[in-house]
């Protein structure tokens, strides 16, 4: 029997236990429902009993569910007394820290900005901006930033098991070319066109490590050179210039911000997809995270981020860690 239970466990049961009904526990944890249940079945083979009677019309506690419920909302209530002491003064929360990856304008300020209109009025929520979750999730556990968004199947295991996660949205790539390059008077490209071409997919980058892995992929299936390692452009202005000395392609997101003297195409048939998740220490509790996660989950849900095209292209490795958390 496990002597420690995960806390994310419990409050997955303690929410099916109050709601008696799997797709209301799963929206007032904003997890895919999913993930709730493989939670519930892991904590069940964890103690080793069956704490929910499952039928087509209703769900309630067995007996052992029963005698679970009391234990597991002391435990939790335990660990908000202990998070309530490490309030900053005035019993306010401390600032949570998230990482944006980058300051032009993706998809993840607009998911901060709403999150700072949900949070309470005394939960800061302050940006930073460190360019790749390989180097964020260090960051995370190492106590220096609280939250990130980006590619977890790219983290290593041991890594990926400290953390938890909410899908939040499949973000179609694109290739930003230097003016003059033969194919940027085609207002879409396929990854077939670029077949024998050299691009730059972030290698030598040690803070993207997950974004080369998930290009490297791509290139593979389609004849494409992945460009060496370079030295990392630090600004808009050196990224620029070295694009317009070395004239090399760049692999991005639709989002990216097309630079002067470059041109953003989409690419299709298949539509590559970069799969982003907002990432967090395993075991975090925070009303600036709560308010994070339930901003993810409504922009996600509005304009469906999280629907992928019929003709796609995702890793099936990337497809099953965005199936749910942990």
């Amino acid at each position: 029997m496990a002597h420690d239970p995960d806390p994310r466990l419990l409050r997955a049961f303690s929410a099916v236990a109050e709601e008696l009904h799997f797709t209301r526990a799963a929206a007032r944890l904003y997890v895919a429902q999913q993930a709730l249940s493989r939670d519930i079945r892991r904590l069940e083979r964890e103690l080793g009993v069956e704490l929910f009677v499952r039928t087509t019309r209703q769900v309630f506690l067995t007996p052992d569910g029963e005698r679970l419920l009391p234990h597991a909302r002391a435990v939790l209530a335990a660990y908000e007394e202990l998070g309530a002491a490490f309030t900053g003064a005035g019993g306010a929360p401390r600032p949570l820290l998230v990482d944006l990856n980058s300051p032009n304008g993706m998809f993840s300020g607009r998911v901060l900005e709403r999150a700072r209109e949900l949070a309470p009025p005394d939960c800061e929520l302050m940006a930073r901006y460190e360019s790749g979750l390989t180097w964020a999730a260090a960051e995370i556990l190492a106590g220096r930033l609280d939250a990130s968004f980006g590619r977890v199947a790219g983290l290593d295991r041991s890594v990926r098991a400290r953390l938890d996660w909410q899908p939040v949205r499949y973000e179609p790539m694109a290739v930003l070319l230097p003016e003059g390059h033969p194919l940027v008077d085609r207002p879409a490209i396929e990854p077939a066109d670029l077949a024998g071409e050299t691009i730059y997919g972030g290698a030598g980058n040690p803070r993207t490590l997950e974004w080369t892995d998930l290009a490297r992929q791509l290139f593979d299936e389609h004849g494409i050179r992945l460009a060496p390692p370079a030295p990392l452009a630090v600004g808009v202005d050196e990224f620029r210039r070295l694009m317009a000395k070395n004239r090399t392609p760049v692999l991005v997101v639709v989002t990216f911000k097309a630079l002067p003297g470059t041109v953003l195409r989409p690419l299709m048939r298949p539509v590559p997809l970069s799969p982003v998740a907002l990432v967090w220490r395993k075991g975090l509790r925070h009303p600036g995270l709560d308010a994070l996660r339930r901003a993810a989950a409504e922009l996600a849900a509005a304009e469906n981020w999280l629907v992928r095209p019929e003709d796609c292209w995702l890793p099936e490795e990337d497809a099953a860690v965005m199936g749910g958390s942990g």
